[in-house]
C-alpha cells in the first residue's frame, strides 16, 4: 500500500500486536485471474518465519480454496480509523482527511486438508476465541459433529514474507493541530473517534512520531 513515510509503522512487535488485536482480516487471492477476497479471523504464530505466519481456515466449498495454494496472497487488517474535518484545526488552507490504521501482510498460501491438522486449527482459534467468555465453548474433535465439521473446511497458513503497517494518525500536523483534533473527536463520545484519539495521543507521546 503507498505509505509517506510519516505514516510507515515498521516495529514488527507493533504490527504483530496489531494483528491480534485486529484479527478479523481479509485474505485476498486470485480466482480466473480476478481478486477475490475472503473476510475470515486470523491466529498469528509470531515466531514462525522471520515476519511470522497467519493460520487460519475457510469453507471448502469457497473457490479461493481451489485456486490459493502456492499463490502470493495478501492478508489486510484494519483498526480505528475516523473522518477529520478541516474545521478543527481552525486554520485556513486545509483540507478534509480521514484517519485509520491497517496492516497488510503478504506471503504464499500453503492449504492445509489433513483431518488432524485441520482439528489442531480449529481448537487452536476456539482457544484463542472463547477464553474471554464466561463459560467457554469447547471442541471435541472424536465427536461425529466434529467430523462432520472438518469435513466442510479447509485449512490454510501463510508464512508472511513481507509486512507493512500505515499509522495514518496526523503526524504531518503540527502538535497543535493534532491537539485540536483529538479533543474534536473526544467530543463525539462514540468507541471509533475515542480510539482514534487515543492513537494519536499516544504518537504525539513519541510511540510513531515522525515528523
Amino acid at each position: 500500500m503507498y505509505i509517506p513515510a510519516h505514516f510507515d509503522e515498521p516495529n514488527l512487535e507493533r504490527l504483530h500486536e496489531f494483528i491480534e488485536q485486529h484479527s478479523f482480516g481479509v485474505l485476498v487471492s486470485q480466482v480466473d485471474g480476478i481478486p477475490f477476497a475472503s473476510h475470515l479471523p486470523f491466529l498469528l504464530e509470531r515466531e514462525s518465519g522471520p515476519y511470522g505466519t497467519l493460520i487460519g481456515h475457510t469453507a471448502r466449498a469457497n473457490p479461493q480454496c481451489a485456486t490459493a495454494g502456492d499463490q502470493t496472497v495478501l492478508g489486510i487488517f484494519s483498526g480505528p480509523h475516523s473522518y477529520i474535518s478541516p474545521t478543527w484545526y481552525e486554520s485556513g488552507n486545509v483540507v478534509p482527511t480521514w484517519n485509520y490504521v491497517a496492516v497488510h501482510a503478504i506471503g504464499k498460501l500453503q492449504i492445509i486438508e489433513d483431518e488432524v491438522t485441520l482439528s489442531q486449527i480449529v481448537q487452536r482459534m476456539t482457544d484463542v476465541y472463547e477464553r474471554s467468555m464466561p463459560s467457554p465453548w469447547t471442541f471435541d474433535a472424536d465427536t461425529t459433529f466434529a467430523k462432520r465439521l472438518l469435513s466442510q473446511i479447509t485449512g490454510f497458513r501463510m508464512e508472511i514474507e513481507q509486512i507493512e503497517g500505515k499509522w495514518k494518525m496526523s503526524q504531518n500536523q503540527p502538535v497543535e493541530r493534532r491537539g485540536k483534533v483529538i479533543a474534536a473527536l473526544r467530543q463525539r463520545s462514540d468507541p471509533k473517534s475515542d480510539a482514534v484519539a487515543s492513537l494519536i495521543d499516544a504518537n504525539q507521546n513519541g510511540a510513531n512520531d515522525r515528523t
